[in-house]
């Protein structure tokens, strides 16, 4: 059993991607030929923005994004303390200072009410100027956009959604990446959308914001590509990368579509049995990870290694908040109040998950946990109510 079996998708998807990396390398434009351009165009229309300026991969698009709005020292960045560590490492390369936010324990995403104090506290403080919100939608579940937003527009910030893992995922019908005043995803291959190496894109209906994205990621082009105009980087999606995306997309809706089917399995198998992740009403995940809750730190760490005896692989994320992390721990930031953000580094494990993963895998996931948890409850001689986790 794989966590994500991308060996099975290209099987699936063999025919289309056998014959466009050929054409890639027959044309000889390998870097920023017709495809890139035809995918940005493709994006964008799924997505619903006016622009799509794609990058080397999804930290960068957040770096492009922290470069167009200028962000530099002395600005605040307010970042959700459970997720990878690129959210915060993006701001901190600008020179600007990540404000860690806590999280909801029920969906992952930064929590709006911990988002006011931090704001408000950071204005208080007259240390920092607030400037972005970064938005992170965690394991495939777009963020509280609309609390989010009248948050920003009464503190006058920005938001930038990072959609590294929820593209395709959506609220009342509007497609993540659509939600921020920039956007930016991942296609690293692990992603809802993957490629077969590191690629992202940046979305926004910014004419302005678009055109300086699109400068950054050439070294600051100007109007040619011998005109450099601004200090920028070097950040071009590949077109191999693009073509083998470009079939991908094509099958998208059938791979969300079956990832939701096994996620519905998931959720009926272990209710009552663990914590199962929670979908909001209007919400659609595009189910990034599935990622349950266990009690405490030493039953999350016994059942990932009683499943790692069963052959079934698991990962824990994250293990540590960010701002706990050695890059950051002797680093001068805000004082860091993210108890939600610590439990869950301590409880959460996420389990297989994939388009083609099936109702056979997905009962003998299952099917050991529960016998973990009987073996455990026979050793213990007592167990611990559903109902009752993490309160």
């Amino acid at each position: 059993m794989l966590f994500r079996d991308l060996k099975q998708q290209y099987q699936v998807l063999k025919t289309g991607i056998d014959k466009a990396i050929p054409d890639v390398a027959v044309s000889g434009a390998y870097i920023m030929g017709p495809q890139v351009k035809e995918l940005e165009k493709q994006l964008a229309v799924y997505v619903g923005t006016k622009h799509c300026i794609s990058c080397a991969s999804g930290t960068d698009a957040l770096t492009l994004a922290l470069k167009a709005w200028g962000i530099k020292q002395g600005d605040a960045v307010f970042v959700p303390d459970f997720t990878f560590f690129s959210s915060a490492e993006a701001v901190s390369l600008e020179g600007a200072t990540p404000v860690f936010v806590d999280v909801d324990r029920e969906t992952f995403n930064i929590d709006p009410a911990d988002l006011e104090n931090k704001i408000e506290a950071t204005i208080q403080k007259r240390k920092l100027t607030p400037k972005v919100i970064i938005a992170v939608d965690l394991f495939g579940l777009p963020a509280n956009y609309p609390a989010i937003r009248k948050i920003a527009d009464n503190h006058g910030l920005l938001i930038l959604e990072d959609g590294a893992q929820s593209f395709g995922s959506a609220v009342n019908g509007k497609r993540s990446c659509s939600f921020g005043d920039i956007s930016t995803t991942s296609f690293f291959p692990s992603k809802p959308l993957g490629c077969y190496g590191d690629g992202g894109a940046c979305f926004t209906d910014n004419d302005e914001w678009a055109a300086l994205m699109d400068s950054y990621r050439m070294h600051g082009k100007g109007s040619s590509k011998y005109e450099n105009v601004r200090i920028g980087m070097n950040s071009r999606l590949d077109t191999i990368q693009a073509s083998i995306l470009q079939i991908k997309l094509k099958a998208f809706a059938g791979e969300l579509a079956a990832v939701n089917k096994a996620v519905a399995e998931y959720t009926t198998r272990l209710a009552n049995i663990v914590e199962t992740p929670v979908v909001p009403s209007g919400f659609l995940s595009s189910w990034a990870q599935y990622t349950i809750k266990m009690n405490n730190k030493t039953e999350r760490d016994g059942l990932q290694a009683y499943l790692k005896r069963q052959g079934i692989p698991s990962m824990v994320y994250y293990p540590t908040p960010i701002h706990r992390q050695i890059a950051y721990r002797d680093s001068r930031l805000p004082e860091s109040d993210c108890p939600v953000a610590g439990r869950l580094c301590d409880t959460v494990l996420s389990l297989p998950m994939h388009p083609y993963i099936s109702s056979e895998e997905i009962d003998g996931v299952c099917n050991a946990i529960k016998n973990f948890l009987h073996q455990r409850k026979e050793l213990n001689g007592v167990g611990t109510p559903i109902n009752s986790i993490n309160k």
